[in-house]
């Protein structure tokens, strides 16, 4: 085995679980390092207290003059929590992200330093807008841009730093994050919902969208990680031949999460739980060495900004674990990739969830309503909200191994499909049944209640009783880019619904007989999108072009959908973003692809060249030498009949030599072509058409030779040691 993989096996193989010390029940730090509500009851005045209770609660814009109080109290904090420094912490369009760290520290003018942080340091700061993605907004010489404090999310601490969320601007105003159209998309669809809501309820004066998001990731052993170079650089592994175990006994869903694995996941809960993320649920997925940690419903924003530092305490607490994460939606050929389930859904002030059944005719009424306008949405935006999970990493994962199809379909399950169905041709209303009970006939095993729907996993954007999980979002993705879409859909459905339901009340119609013709309208406009069936059948994906569904697998022209006269009008007419700020970041889309598969195919060619040629000549060396010993020893004729196996390794070895050099060139060859395109969305489409298929074709010969050459001789970790350790 050669030294420098077998040292790391040995290494990984070596290391024992880290003892994770307990701190207590959760209830007694959760929270601990954000500044909350009770937080600020704490260190503010009880008026300067209510009033930013009503701003996070949204129901009151923020008084300027509280700014100053807030941040004292917020440093007063911060310092006596260990904090030494504060930061701006806002998400650009590189989908991870930023911050520039201030300390606590101005001049006092006898020659030492006091800690002050002041309102307007709170508010607003200047980071560098030209040096991060802005698809051509800003120019290079064109520097300034805004981060603004947004109060709706509570500051917190991580390591020695009090993080204040802010959003992103340009200076010419246009948005340059994820923060921005995501709190306008929370606004739209929320006024849109209470418009709706009060067709039903008169006291209803809010409505916000809920998110519970389920992170899937992989863990490596980190001294393997450091021996793979495609993995340390693009992600995930650009070659490998699969483990002749993986994922076919099913054997590790769910299964008893490994002791280190254990230690980890407590750990990375307690931290969790810290910075008040509700981590409830972790377990083992379907590939080996996958997992998956799951929290509970928050307001939107609050789950989006939870999930975006949950990703960035993972890598900090694996390091501790001696592990790696990997969050790429593709890390290993052949076995399940990881995702992000989006669970979906919409609540009043008064805290009834909107996507469940009620008790009465009209709370079901209002379910099927918000149900139906659900539907025509992603029907309506059907290629948009498909390119809202789009990418170079995601397109790897969805369709293969257990993710759902590159095909936006709604599965509703038996009964709610029952229930569509009746209404589409009947104008009368049949209540839905509650949970029925189901006896298994074990008298020590309890009756079950079984829900209004069954699962389906093929189905990308899947009803699941109380709310709608958008399973095709990636697991390294910034959910609000899917947020905002489904957001926003939304909010121009119920705008749209509300409209035709007040037109046909002006006509002098019955109100629920309004609602009813209008949702009939619907049901029959959007059947297309409803599908209950096998997701993963080739008649489905047939079928569903044949309904009209956007069938595209290519990321670069499912970005289009952005573009189109439909989706302008739409975020244009939500006050969620303009035509300039779409086509900015289609630039930036098209980019980042461009630049990701750019990354990958460096990597791979250097591999192929410096690591994976001289190990298969090197043992090609190996078997000539044998053969000439052999003829030798044992004579011409007897040798060659002895070392005819050897001599066919040696033609195939050839062979595949000369095809990854030959390939090799014709990558770098398509590169050069491809870069000297000027438009970064016909580059993207080149690289995707071109440059991609040839990393394919390398990657093929190089996992032929790994089934060949000596064990000992190759370098590099093989899938069954990083996926079974």
């Amino acid at each position: 085995m050669s030294s420098v993989r077998f040292q790391a096996i040995e290494k990984a193989t070596a290391k024992r679980p880290v003892e994770v010390e307990s701190i207590g029940k959760p209830s007694d730090y959760f929270g601990c390092k954000v500044f909350d509500k009770a937080k600020m009851y704490r260190y503010l005045s009880s008026q300067v207290y209510t009033q930013m209770v009503a701003v996070m609660d949204g129901s009151e814009p923020l008084n300027p003059d509280i700014v100053d109080e807030v941040a004292d109290g917020m440093k007063r904090w911060a310092l006596e929590h260990g904090a030494t420094h504060y930061t701006h912490w806002f998400s650009p369009l590189t989908g991870t992200t930023a911050e520039k760290h201030d300390g606590f520290i101005e001049l006092d003018g006898k020659g030492g330093v006091i800690e002050q942080f002041s309102g307007k340091l709170l508010r607003q700061q200047e980071p560098d807008a030209s040096s991060f993605p802005n698809g051509g907004i800003r120019s290079t010489f064109e520097a300034r841009g805004y981060s603004a404090w947004d109060p709706t999310s509570p500051a917190f601490i991580m390591d020695d730093t009090l993080c204040i969320p802010t959003v992103f601007i340009a200076y010419t105003g246009e948005a340059l994050d994820y923060r921005t159209p995501l709190l306008k998309s929370i606004s739209a669809v929320g006024k849109a919902a209470t418009g709706v809501c009060r067709l039903f309820d008169k006291s209803v004066h809010k409505v916000d969208p809920y998110l519970g998001w389920e992170q899937e990731y992989f863990l490596i052993d980190s001294e393997l990680f450091r021996t793979r170079p495609d993995l340390m650089l693009t992600g995930r592994t650009l070659m490998g031949h699969e483990s002749a175990k993986s994922q076919q006994l099913d054997d590790h869903y769910f299964g008893a999460i490994p002791e280190r694995v254990s230690r980890f996941m407590k750990d990375l809960e307690i931290e969790a739980m810290k910075l008040g993320i509700p981590a409830k649920t972790c377990h083992n997925e379907t590939a080996p060495n996958q997992f998956e940690i799951a929290a509970i419903y928050e307001k939107c924003n609050l789950a989006v900004d939870h999930n975006m530092i949950l990703m960035s305490l993972m890598k900090t607490v694996a390091g501790r674990h001696g592990f790696s994460v990997l969050l790429h939606e593709k890390p290993f050929k052949g076995v399940n990739g990881s995702g992000k389930h989006c669970n979906w859904s919409l609540g009043t002030d008064s805290g009834t969830p909107l996507m469940a059944p009620g008790r009465t005719d009209k709370d079901n009424l209002r379910f099927i309503t918000f149900v139906v306008n659900t539907l025509a949405a992603i029907y309506r935006h059907n290629g948009l909200l498909k390119a809202s999970v789009a990418g170079a990493s995601n397109e790897h994962r969805l369709g293969a191994n257990e993710a759902p199809p590159a095909i936006i379909s709604s599965f509703l399950g038996s009964e709610v499909s029952s229930v569509l169905d009746h209404m589409e041709e009947n104008d009368d209303f049949i209540r839905l049944l509650s949970k029925r009970e189901i006896k298994l006939d074990i008298p020590q095993i309890p009756e079950l209640l079984l829900d209004n729907t069954d699962r389906n996993r093929t189905s990308p954007f899947a009803f699941t009783g109380n709310r709608f999980e958008f399973r095709a979002v990636g697991s390294e993705a910034n959910c609000a880019t899917s947020m905002i879409v489904l957001n926003t859909a939304m909010a121009e459905q119920l705008e749209m619904f509300r409209g035709d339901v007040e037109e046909l009340i002006s006509k002098g119609e019955e109100r629920e007989f309004a609602i009813m013709k209008v949702l009939r309208k619907y049901i029959k406009y959007c059947k297309p999108v409803h599908f209950d069936g096998n997701g993963y059948s080739d008649s489905w994906r047939k079928e569903a072009a044949r309904r009209g569904l956007d069938c595209e697998t290519s990321a670069p022209l499912i970005f289009d959908n952005y573009l189109t006269e439909d989706s302008i009008r739409m975020f244009r007419s939500q006050g969620v973003m303009v035509e300039n700020e779409l086509r900015a970041r289609n630039e930036i889309k098209w980019n980042t692809y461009t630049k990701k598969i750019q990354i990958e195919a460096r990597v791979l060619g250097d591999l192929a060249i410096n690591h994976i040629i001289p190990i298969a000549t090197k043992y090609q060396s190996i078997l000539l030498d044998n053969v000439i010993k052999m003829e030798t020893v044992l004579g011409k004729d007897e040798g060659d009949r002895y070392s005819k196996e050897n001599i066919d390794s040696i033609r195939t070895i050839a062979e595949h030599i000369s095809s990854i050099r030959r390939l090799t060139d014709e990558l770098i060859e398509r590169r050069k072509e491809a870069n000297g395109i000027e438009s970064e969305r016909e580059k993207a489409i080149a690289y995707h058409n071109t440059v991609f298929p040839k990393m394919e074709e390398i990657r093929s010969h190089i996992d032929d030779i790994e089934l060949m050459v000596d064990d000992d001789l190759w370098v590099l970790p093989k899938y069954r040691e990083m996926l079974f350790i």
